[in-house]
């Protein structure tokens, strides 16, 4: 069997991505991450795991050698209130998928996968709410989201260049904000709608039934569920297709539909108040999924309120349990 390797195989996406591999009866798995043991939200015994810092050359080198297949999920991310705030931080992901392209190359890797986003699309077509879907080619002319989306959109054209100089098999996948259980859901890094859970779920226990909203609310997004991540990705690792192509819901809501969706699943109705100047992002991002319907003959198809269920009741367990504990909950896992 060919040997995989997981890069960012600690954090949320890479976790689950790890679990569908085992299920399928993969045993030839190496998961690598910079984060200790301790913070991987789903580690394997029999996986062989090692914690490197892929941010430098000789510990991609090391993840790489003997591996016939490359997932590259690791980055130094989180939500809009961490990109927006940590730009040099997210440009910095640059050396990550720059090195273990090289070390793929040096190894001769026959497929490459990397995690791209929907912030490489151009701000100009997503300042109304009401935004016309994103279509893979409305990336250019280049203005993606400062600081994490140029790194995204470089990282392609490493991609694209080192398929076609020197022949890695790359495949790039643009993510439309992925959420789901085991996932970062406090700490800075979350995205909103672990955001929305946690905020939701604190007010129900706490009895004061407030919540705060960053920006007026009437942003819109679509929000994919982790089990269609987890298959979209392999899907397109396993084709011939060699473009960078939409894996995302297009179910779009704004955050105050996401919010009554919460508010339902929770059985509470929560006064509301808006951050105006907190992170928020474009006004408006939905995914087109014509090439990928058009390719592949599928689409993510998960309902929000579905994955917003499953994702609501782990949540609402961690928090729970960290309570009984008098601990603090899970933060600062990406």
């Amino acid at each position: 069997m060919k040997k995989i390797l997981i890069c960012g195989a600690g954090g949320f996406i890479g976790g689950h991505l790890i679990k569908d591999l085992r299920r399928q009866g993969h045993t030839n798995l190496r998961a690598v991450d910079k984060k200790p043991f301790s913070e991987w939200y789903q580690k394997f015994d029999d996986v062989e795991n090692f914690e490197l810092n892929l941010e430098r050359l000789d510990a991609c080198e090391k993840a790489v050698e003997g591996c016939d297949v490359v997932y590259n999920l690791a980055a130094d991310m989180g939500g809009m209130g961490f990109i927006e705030l940590n730009k040099a931080l997210c440009m910095i992901t640059v050396l990550i998928n720059t090195h273990l392209l090289l070390a793929a190359k040096k190894f001769g890797v026959q497929r490459y996968f990397y995690a791209s986003s929907a912030c490489v699309y151009n701000g100009e077509k997503q300042k109304d709410p009401n935004v016309t879907a994103l279509k893979e080619e409305d990336a250019y002319p280049g203005l993606p989201e400062d600081g994490y989306g140029w790194e995204k959109l470089f990282s392609e054209r490493m991609c694209r260049h080192f398929r076609e100089d020197f022949g890695v098999q790359t495949r790039v996948a643009r993510y439309h904000n992925v959420y789901g259980p085991n996932g970062t859901y406090d700490g800075g890094r979350e995205k909103a709608p672990a955001a929305v859970c946690r905020k939701v779920i604190q007010a129900k226990l706490s009895g004061n039934l407030a919540i705060e909203i960053w920006g007026d609310g009437h942003q819109t997004r679509s929000f994919m569920f982790i089990d269609d991540c987890v298959h979209g990705t392999q899907m397109l690792l396993n084709s011939e297709f060699i473009e960078p192509i939409n894996i995302g819901s297009s179910e779009m809501v704004s955050i105050n539909q996401l919010v009554d969706v919460v508010e339902d699943i929770a059985g509470v109705k929560l006064q509301r108040s808006y951050k105006l100047d907190a992170p928020k992002g474009v006004n408006g991002r939905n995914s087109d999924n014509t090439l990928i319907q058009k390719v592949f003959g599928w689409e993510p198809s998960i309902k929000l309120r579905a994955g917003l269920e499953q994702t609501y009741r782990w949540i609402y367990d961690e928090i729970v349990r960290e309570k009984a504990a008098g601990g603090p909950s899970v933060v600062n896992r990406s």
